[in-house]
């Protein structure tokens, strides 16, 4: 089997299909192995603070912000355990008690309460003149919104709080605590949910992470100067900012751009991104400066969806497209990485 790398682009262009499938053949998914990140909760921390919270309520026979509100500040941990029953992200918990008692919760504070909980998860918070009605706020909501039934809907519609444990307000909640959850309907709830889905839109960064740091590996083995720019930071002579630049904006010699994706409509918009560096390349030849070359570096089964996606993609690049499987061969195969590794040797 021979990659694209390791063709000429005459030969890619005459039969693209053999290359796409050794594209293909080379990707892997990362959907079913996550990063932990620093602030992830294993089950017994999450069950400790639900058991607490269970005991508090008297088995969740009622559900008096006052209690909440004391255990949430003895054990922050629950503010969590509340808003897993109300089945709302951080966010979206913000907006509802904003909208119900006029307290304003931005989506920041939110997400940076949530996160800190999860990071020390049986350390109490610090309350501040701020923090304090906030916090408040979002136990008396939360509490309020479980102790009675899910609002009626349209037929056609279906409410946030309509799941097993809300339908009926504490009725189900208590008697799902006591009974234990039907499994039918606990598949059902994680059909409509996804398993981990909250966990892998917090660590969604550092999956990219892992892929831009198996390239600055290789490049850092074999010596390469090369510029990685930060999140949204403005490169003069790119409307769109590369991830990795050789050796810096100032002489371009390579660009590289890694992409994942587990969709393969998103796949096609990361295409559209490398089409983009090489029109930027070739409009630079018409300036009368140096084209630079463009390289992909992907990860992830979106890309292995689409054959002419990946027809593109190859064209773009001119058959420099690497996965984690074959990126070790990134400096090998890549014309302009090689000449400034034997510049520098």
């Amino acid at each position: 089997m021979k990659y694209p790398f390791e063709a000429s682009l005459d030969e890619i262009e005459a039969n693209p299909d053999p290359y796409i499938d050794a594209v293909f053949s080379s990707l892997e998914s990362e959907f079913l192995v996550l990063p932990k990140g620093d602030d992830f909760l294993d089950y017994p921390q999450f069950e400790r603070a639900y058991e607490m919270l269970k005991r508090a309520t008297n088995g969740f026979g009622h559900l008096q912000s006052e209690t909440v509100l004391a255990t949430v500040h003895q054990r922050p941990l629950t503010l969590i355990v509340l808003r897993t029953m109300l089945g709302f992200t951080p966010p979206e918990w913000a907006y509802v008690v904003t909208r119900r008692t006029g307290i304003g919760i931005s989506q920041n504070f939110a997400r940076g309460i949530d996160r800190k909980i999860r990071a020390n998860p049986f350390s109490p918070l610090r309350l501040t003149k701020i923090t304090a009605p906030r916090i408040e706020a979002l136990v008396t909501v939360a509490c309020e919104l479980l102790s009675m039934p899910a609002p009626q809907t349209e037929e056609d519609k279906i409410h946030r709080l309509q799941k097993a444990d809300s339908q009926e307000g504490l009725i189900t909640i208590r008697s799902l605590s006591r009974l234990g959850v039907p499994y039918a309907m606990l598949l059902y709830e994680r059909f409509l949910g996804r398993p981990f889905a909250g966990h892998r839109d917090s660590v969604s960064e550092l999956v990219g992470n892992l892929l831009e740091s198996a390239i600055a590996k290789v490049l850092d083995r074999y010596g390469i100067d090369s510029r990685q720019p930060k999140r949204a930071e403005k490169i003069a002579g790119f409307d769109q900012t590369p991830d990795f630049i050789v050796p810096d904006e100032y002489n371009p010699q390579v660009v590289i751009e890694a992409k994942v994706t587990e969709d393969d409509g998103t796949a096609r918009d990361k295409v559209t991104r490398v089409q983009h560096l090489d029109t930027i390349s070739r409009q630079r030849s018409l300036d009368g400066q140096p084209r630079f070359e463009v390289i992909a570096c992907i990860a992830g089964r979106g890309f292995g969806v689409r054959r002419e996606d990946m027809k593109k993609l190859l064209l773009a690049t001119r058959g420099k497209v690497f996965t984690l499987q074959t990126l070790d061969q990134l400096v090998a195969r890549t014309r302009r990485v090689s000449d400034a590794l034997k510049a520098i040797h």
